[in-house]
Order: structure tokens, then C-alpha cells, then sequence
């Protein structure tokens, strides 16, 4: 292959300018476009990942309004006048009278709940002992404050907020069991989740915040508990949705999500599972689930969230012992910004194609400003010397050195001309003189016969030496003027006449051509042929070529032939002698059928090169004549002369390759020849005298 491109680059002064005005579109061009599709794919991630960064921020921080409205609502409760003097009620009355003031109490904490909107409230005294809870038709026998409330106090009573907790089934029970449907969430098979031997997730992720009842003394009498259930809250994962990702707010039609997770299971989402099925109960995947749960660190990055690819955000979410109970989600769907980013990475593509396109046409058109007039040329001193005397550049549309040059080369095929057919006038008129002068001496006796042919040849030398002289001094004159502007050319063009430099030294060879002329007149070198030179072909097509060849054969005997001609690779080897090595083989397997049978031909690539094998279905071969197979002379045939093989071993080996025998192993009978071949073309070797091989005489 390469050295088929190096005939190409030094055939012709026309594909040297095509490849220096096209090679800088075919490699720069492409190599840009990459660039900008790689930094263009990077940037479009980075901007993804910082949309998706904010987002998540602004889910975070609406989250913690919530916990921060939790804890100042209770805290409001806390501080009441009206619940203290509920409770001053129910502490002073008698056993037998405090139904109502804990009927009281449970009414005042549910009004307060719904007004807060949250989804408990219970007061509890300053022993832990359950007081009133925010249900109306509660009784005063009320389990005692769960001991993980002691986590859940708040920070400051300037800024109180609640604290996330993990309830188990029990401790929820104690302090709102109407809350027990909400909490159990059947666990959905998810793909790349981390395995699990659970089926369901019976905790509860409550924001919880504990309040103290202060009296007049500062002394704290009670405590007021309030909480919010996140597990299934709808409307609160509903309303993150809609301040994070409002209507309008994503473009080409994306959908914005928001999750939260206990543990890695999906507690309240707006994902869909299909249709408006929620997949709440589905699991994040393992790798993400180790990173945010396992290593505390925040996800930025795209996720396959449920069924989909979506550019995602998870947090790690920590409960009051700071211990990671959970994850925060947001996320947008990856696809519609997937194909606008295709979009763009084709009309970009489609633009630099089309800059490509005009520049080449541009170069192409000054290229061929400069090889039209050089190939013009130097057909017309083709034509002269095919005998058409007559042949002139003529008049070129361009008026650059290439320009003057064809003018001077017009001028010096004229002189060049006359001189010749003055040469011939003169030669005529001298025939004439001698013939004229022969008659008159004809009388003459023999030594006046020798004399006059003396004369007339020593006439006729001096004439032609004058002819010579005056032509050569003639036409030197125009050559020596074209050897000078050639050279003025070179000097003006300086370091710029790089490019062109093949030019000018092939206008040199012209004029050193003209000299010739100018010196030998009549002769002209004639270029010798060079043949044996290797090539790189389709082995493919050569089997069918030789397929043909013996043909005749095939039909006399009724030889199936089966091809699975697969290779790819083409091998580096002379034609005529590549064909006379599988001819020979085809001859071998035809020759070994005589009563039909199958033929196979298949080849296939190998790593650096391509193998060929011919397959018969015959007798096969024999210990005997598989060990003297590849011999000198060694033949199995009465009419054979057993050199077929040996010289294609010699041949094959030349360019590097090899030629196996063996028979068939699948248990049927017949000989398989197996013809390996290299890939890069190699020049023949030197003769090889080893093994009894033939040199590249034996070709």
C-alpha cells in the first residue's frame, strides 16, 4: 500500500499539488472537529452537572424550612397560654374529674396540628409520661415517650428546627399509631440494587422536635412533641418537585424529579414506575448507594434512575446522632439534552463539512492553475517525439513563469523545426550536386572514380557538420534564454520554490531532452519495462480468476466446488506467480477426484496476512507421501514430472509466506493444502539454495 501511494505522489506534478492543497483539509479539518466535539461533550456535562448542583441546593434548602417550620411550630404550641393553662387545668383537677381537660388538651393539640400541618402532636410531662395526644378520641392510658426522642431536641430557641429519626414499628405506635398505614412500603424488585433478604421497609423517617412547657419560674412542666411523617408524603416531595423544577423551567421537554430515601429504598417520589404508578419501594442502585450511604459523599453525576437515564443529585441525609439514615433526590430526564447535543455535534459537523468543501474546491482550482500548463507541455514534447513536428503548446490563460515558459518552448520547437527542414533542403541539393557530378565523371577512370568518391563523402561531412554547427548554435540560443529564466526563476522564488521544486527540475530534464534533440536529432531513448514487481491483491478474486482457468477440467470430471471466500486482507505477492502456485494446487485436487467429489475453497484474514485453502474430498495423502511430499521429482502421478510442489514452495517461501499439507480430521477422507500469505507487499528474495527450494529463476 505504500508503495503504491509513493507512485502516486512522484507519477504526476498534478497529484503533487492535489495532495499538498487537499491533505491540510483531510487531516486539520477532522482533527479540529474532534477537538471541538471533545470540549464541546465536556463542557455540555459540566453545565449539566451544575444545573443539577443548584437544584439540589434548592431542594436542601427548602427541606430544611420544613424541619425549621417543625420545630418553630411546635415551639409555638409549646409556648402557648392557652395550652398551659390547659394543662394547669388537668394537673389541679381530681382523678375522677381529668377526662375532660385531657379531652381538652387532645382537642387543642389536634387544632394545632392541622392548623401546623403536621402529622403528630403529643404532650408528654416532665417524666416522659404521655399527657394528651392530638387525637380527639385518644384515652388517657398512653404509652411513655419513646427513648429516641431524647435525640430529637432542638437546637436554639432562637432558630428551632427538628431533627430527622428512624422509628421502628413500636416506637411510631407510641406516639402515632394512625400513622402505621403510611409507614410499611413493600420493597420492588430493582436492577443493580444492592441484594437484600427483606421484602418490606416498616420504619419511618419523621422530622421530630421536642419542646419544653416552661411555668412562670422557668421550670419545665411538660413537653410538647411534633413531627412530620415523610414516608408517602405525597404532597411534600410533590411540592419540592414543583419548586425545584416549576412549569417551563427545563427545556426540550426534560421532567424533573425529586426522591426521598430511607436507606436506599424510595420512601416518596414523584419517579414513575409506569403510567401514575409511583416507584415508591424501588431501591437506588448499589453504586450509588456506596458512594452517598457508604462513603458520605454527594452524587452529581447521570444515574439510571428506575427505567431511564437521568442527570441526578443525591445528598446524604443524617439523622440527631449525625448517623446517614437517608438520601435527598433530584434529578432531570439525560435524553432530551442527549439529542440536542447530537443536534449540535451535527451541525457542527455539517458546518465544518461544508468549510471543507468550499476550501477544497478553492485549492482545488488553484492547483490546477499550475498543472494544467506543466502537463500541457510536456504532452506537446511527448507529441514531438511520436513524429507530429507540428505539435505547439500554444497561448495559456496564465501569465506567470509557467506561462513564459511555454512561450519560449513554442519558440525553441519552431527553430527547431526550420533547422530540420533546412537540413533536409540542403541534403536534397546536395544529392543533387553529387548525382550531377557523378555523371560528369562517370568518363572518369578508376582512380578518378575513387577520388570523386572521396570527394562526395568528405562533401557530404562537411555539409552535415555544417548543418550541425549552425543548428546547434541556432537553437542553443533559445535554450540557453530558457536555462536563464529557469534559474532567475529559482532565484526569485527562493525558499517559496520548495513547492514546486519537482517542477522545476522536471523543466530542467526538458531542456537537457532538447539538447539531445538538438545533438542526436533522430534518436530518442526508449524506457525499458520492468517486470516481477509484487502487488497487493485480492486473493478472492484470484481464486475466481483461476476457478476459470480450469474450468474444463472441472466440467469433465463433475467436481462440486464449494466457496467460503471470507477474507478481508489482501496479500503482497506477484500476480502471475501467486496464480501459477493455485492453479497448480486446483490441478493437484481436480487430479485426485477422478470420479467427482467436492472441491472447497476458503480463505480468511490472518493477523498479518490472509490464508488460502484448498480442500478435496480424494483418497488423502499417505505417511509415505506426506514425508516426500514437497520433493524434487517426487510425483504420484504416471504423466507428472513432481516439480508442481516444490516450485510452489520456492515461490511462496520467496515472499515470506508457506504451503502445508495435511488430511482432513472431521473423519472423511481427502487433503486439505493450506497457503498462508503476508499482507505488506515484499520485493523476491534472493535466490535460496536451502532445503532444495528453488530461486526466483524457478518461477
Amino acid at each position: 500500500m505504500a508503495r503504491h501511494t509513493a507512485r502516486w505522489l512522484t507519477g504526476s506534478v498534478r497529484n503533487k499539488l492535489l495532495a499538498i492543497a487537499l491533505l491540510p483539509l483531510l487531516v486539520v479539518f477532522p482533527l479540529m472537529l474532534l477537538a471541538l466535539a471533545l470540549w464541546g461533550n465536556a463542557a455540555y456535562d459540566r453545565l449539566l452537572i451544575t444545573k443539577v448542583r443548584s437544584d439540589l441546593a434548592v431542594a436542601r434548602g427548602y427541606f430544611d424550612q420544613v424541619l425549621t417550620e417543625v420545630g418553630s411550630g411546635t415551639q409555638g404550641v409549646a409556648d402557648s397560654r392557652a395550652l398551659f393553662d390547659a394543662w394547669q387545668a388537668l394537673h389541679n383537677a381530681p382523678g375522677s374529674a381529668k377526662a375532660a381537660p385531657t379531652s381538652a388538651l387532645a382537642q387543642q393539640l389536634s387544632a394545632a396540628r392541622a392548623r401546623l400541618g403536621l402529622d403528630l402532636l403529643v404532650l408528654y410531662d416532665a417524666q416522659g409520661h404521655a399527657i394528651a395526644r392530638d387525637q380527639i378520641d385518644a384515652t388517657t392510658d398512653l404509652p411513655p415517650m419513646p427513648t429516641a426522642l431524647a435525640l430529637a431536641s432542638q437546637g436554639t430557641r432562637a432558630r428551632p428546627q427538628a431533627r430527622l429519626l428512624l422509628l421502628g414499628p413500636e416506637a411510631l405506635a407510641a406516639l402515632a399509631p394512625q400513622l402505621r398505614p403510611r409507614v410499611m412500603v413493600p420493597l420492588v424488585p430493582t436492577r443493580n440494587a444492592a441484594p437484600t433478604d427483606r421484602s418490606a421497609e416498616d420504619r419511618a423517617m419523621v422530622a421530630l422536635t421536642s419542646v419544653p412547657v416552661r411555668d412562670g419560674a422557668g421550670q419545665t412542666v411538660a413537653m410538647v412533641v411534633g413531627g412530620l411523617l415523610l414516608n408517602q408524603n405525597l404532597d411534600f416531595i410533590d411540592h419540592i418537585n414543583r419548586i425545584v423544577y416549576p412549569d417551563g423551567s427545563l427545556p426540550f421537554g426534560s421532567q424533573g424529579t425529586a426522591t426521598l430515601f430511607l436507606d436506599d429504598v424510595r420512601i416518596t417520589t414523584n419517579v414513575r414506575l409506569f403510567q401514575d404508578q409511583r416507584a415508591i419501594g424501588t431501591r437506588v442502585s448499589q453504586t450509588v448507594r456506596d458512594r452517598v450511604l457508604g462513603q458520605g459523599q454527594t452524587w452529581l453525576a447521570r444515574a439510571f434512575v428506575v427505567n431511564d437515564w437521568y442527570v441526578s443529585a443525591y445528598e446524604p441525609l443524617l439523622d440527631a446522632a449525625g448517623q446517614r439514615i437517608g438520601m435527598l433526590y433530584v434529578g432531570f430526564l439525560e435524553q432530551p439534552f442527549r439529542l440536542v447535543r447530537y443536534a449540535l455535534l451535527a451541525v457542527t459537523g455539517l458546518i465544518f463539512l461544508l468549510a471543507m468543501a468550499v476550501s477544497a474546491w478553492f485549492s482545488l482550482r488553484w492547483a490546477r492553475s499550475i498543472f494544467r500548463p506543466v502537463e500541457q507541455m510536456n504532452r506537446t514534447m511527448q507529441r514531438v517525439e511520436d513524429g507530429e513536428a507540428h505539435a505547439r503548446v500554444g497561448g495559456l490563460p496564465v501569465h506567470d513563469e509557467l506561462g513564459a515558459l511555454a512561450g519560449h518552448l513554442d519558440q525553441l520547437l519552431d527553430v527547431i523545426d526550420d533547422k530540420t527542414r533546412a537540413l533536409q533542403r540542403w541534403g536534397d541539393e546536395l544529392d543533387l550536386k553529387v548525382a550531377e557530378r557523378t555523371q560528369a565523371l562517370e568518363a572518369s577512370n578508376a582512380s578518378l572514380q575513387l577520388a570523386q568518391q572521396q570527394l562526395v563523402k568528405s562533401e557530404k561531412l562537411a555539409a552535415i557538420g555544417q548543418l550541425t554547427a549552425s543548428i546547434a548554435h541556432e537553437v542553443n540560443n533559445p535554450i540557453a534564454v530558457m536555462q536563464g529564466n529557469l534559474d532567475l526563476m529559482r532565484e526569485t522564488l527562493g525558499a517559496q520554490g520548495v513547492t514546486v521544486r519537482d517542477e522545476l527540475r522536471l523543466m530542467d530534464e526538458q531542456i537537457e531532452r532538447m539538447r539531445l534533440i538538438v545533438t542526436q536529432l533522430l534518436q530518442y531513448a526508449r524506457p525499458t519495462e520492468y517486470a516481477g514487481y509484487t502487488e497487493a491483491l485480492d486473493v478472492n478474486q484470484l481464486v475466481d480468476d483461476c476457478l476459470v482457468l480450469v474450468q474444463h477440467l472441472l466440467a469433465k470430471t463433475g467436481i462440486e466446488v464449494q466457496r467460503d471466500l471470507r477474507a478481508i486482507h489482501t496479500a503482497g505477492v506477484n500476480r502471475q506467480e501467486l496464480q501459477q502456485i493455485v492453479i497448480n494446487l486446483l490441478i493437484n485436487a481436480i487430479q485426485a477426484m477422478p470420479e467427482g467429489g467436492v472441491l472447497r475453497l476458503s480463505t480468511h484474514d490472518l493477523p498479518d496476512g490472509v490464508a488460502l485453502t484448498v480442500q478435496d474430498s480424494g483418497p488423502g495423502l499417505s505417511p509415505a507421501v506426506m514425508e516426500r511430499l514437497f520433493r524434487p521429482f517426487f510425483t504420484t502421478k504416471n504423466d507428472g514430472n513432481g516439480l508442481g510442489l516444490w516450485i510452489s514452495v520456492g515461490l511462496v517461501e520467496r515472499y515470506g509466506g508457506s504451503l502445508a499439507a495435511s488430511n482432513r480430521s472431521d473423519g472423511l477422507t481427502g487433503a486439505i493444502f493450506t497457503l498462508n500469505l503476508l499482507s505488506e507487499p515484499q520485493a523476491p528474495a534472493a535466490a535460496s539454495t536451502q532445503d532444495g527450494h528453488p530461486g526466483p529463476q524457478s518461477g
